[in-house]
C-alpha cells in the first residue's frame, strides 16, 4: 500500500507538471520583446500594439510603410500573428506593402482564452482595420478559421478590403462534421485537461458550422476579387470548400480558384513562394 501510495503522489505530480507546461507551452505566441528582437536581428522594424476595440484588448503587428496599401493577414484556429510572421519579414512584399497580422480575440495576446462568435470578432477587428485605412487598398489573407473571418468582415463592412485571398479556408457549412465530442470537453472539468489554445479552439470549432451557415447567405454581397488556394489532400479542411466558395460568390468582381496537388492544410507554410507570387499580384 505504501508503495501504491508513494506511486500515485508521483503520477499526480507529473500530470500537474504537464498540465501547467501544457498550459504554457501551446498557447502558439511568441513575446513582443522576444519577436521585435528577432525581426531586428534580420534588419527590420516590427511595430506591435493591443487596442481597445469593441470591448475587447486587440493585439496585432506591423511591417512596412504606412503610406502602402496593406496585406492583412488572420490566422486559422488556433493560432496567432506570428503564423504569418516569415511574410511580414519579406523584403519582396515589403516593397509593395504594409503588412499587418493580427491575434484573433481569444488567441496570442488579444484576451487569451475569451471565446467569442464570428459575429463578435468581426466588430472587434474592424476597429483596428478602420484605425489603419489611410487611403490605399487593403487585402485581407486568411487562412482555415481566418477564411470565414475574412469573408465576415467584408460582409459587415462591405468594401473594407479590396481583395481577398482565401487560404484551405472552411466556409462550406455542409463539410464541418458534426464532432459531438468537443462539447464533451469544453461543457465539462475535462477542459482543464485541453493544453493551452486548443482550448478556445476546441469551443469555437464547435460553433463554427452553425456560424457558416448564417454567413453563407451574405457571401453574395462580397464584390471584390477573391482567390482561393486549397490543396487537394487536405485532410482537415476538405477540398469542397474551394468549391462552395465559387459558387456561393456569385457576385464577386472574379475568383480565382488555384488546387495545389498533394498539398495538406499548411499551404501557406509549405507552398510560400506560391502564395506569395499571389500577394504580389494583388496591388
Amino acid at each position: 500500500m505504501k508503495w501504491i501510495r508513494k506511486t500515485s503522489w508521483s503520477l499526480g505530480i507529473i500530470l500537474i507538471a504537464w498540465l501547467v507546461f501544457a498550459q504554457c507551452a501551446m498557447k502558439f505566441r511568441t513575446s513582443d520583446r522576444e519577436a521585435k528582437k528577432k525581426f531586428s536581428d534580420d534588419g527590420l522594424l516590427l511595430f506591435t500594439a493591443t487596442i481597445p476595440a469593441a470591448g475587447c484588448k486587440l493585439h496585432y503587428a506591423k511591417t512596412g510603410n504606412n503610406t502602402l496599401p496593406t496585406l492583412f493577414f488572420v490566422h486559422g484556429s488556433p493560432g496567432s500573428w506570428m503564423k504569418f510572421g516569415k511574410y511580414l519579414q519579406d523584403k519582396d512584399l515589403l516593397k509593395k506593402y504594409r503588412i499587418v497580422s493580427v491575434d484573433r480575440p481569444g488567441f496570442g495576446y488579444s484576451e487569451f482564452g475569451h471565446v467569442k462568435s464570428l459575429r463578435e470578432q468581426s466588430a472587434i477587428i474592424t476597429v483596428l482595420l478602420k484605425k489603419l485605412q489611410n487611403g490605399k487598398p487593403i487585402y485581407a489573407i486568411g487562412r482555415s478559421y481566418g477564411g470565414p473571418m475574412i469573408a465576415k468582415l467584408e460582409v459587415d463592412n462591405p468594401g473594407m478590403f479590396s481583395g481577398l485571398v482565401l487560404i484551405a479556408a472552411a466556409l462550406d457549412p455542409a463539410a464541418e462534421k458534426p464532432e459531438k465530442w468537443r462539447p464533451v470537453l469544453y461543457k465539462t472539468p475535462l477542459n482543464y485537461f485541453v493544453p493551452g489554445a486548443w482550448r478556445t479552439s476546441n469551443e469555437e470549432l464547435w460553433h463554427l458550422k452553425k456560424e457558416l451557415k448564417e454567413l453563407g447567405a451574405g457571401l453574395s454581397s462580397i464584390t471584390c476579387p477573391v482567390f482561393i488556394m486549397h490543396g487537394d489532400k487536405d485532410r482537415l479542411v476538405p477540398l469542397s470548400n474551394a468549391a462552395f466558395s465559387k459558387k456561393m460568390l456569385v457576385n464577386a468582381k472574379s475568383v480565382t480558384v488555384t488546387i495545389i496537388p498533394g498539398a495538406n492544410h499548411f499551404v501557406s507554410d509549405n507552398h510560400y513562394e506560391l502564395v506569395k507570387e499571389t500577394l504580389m499580384k494583388l496591388n
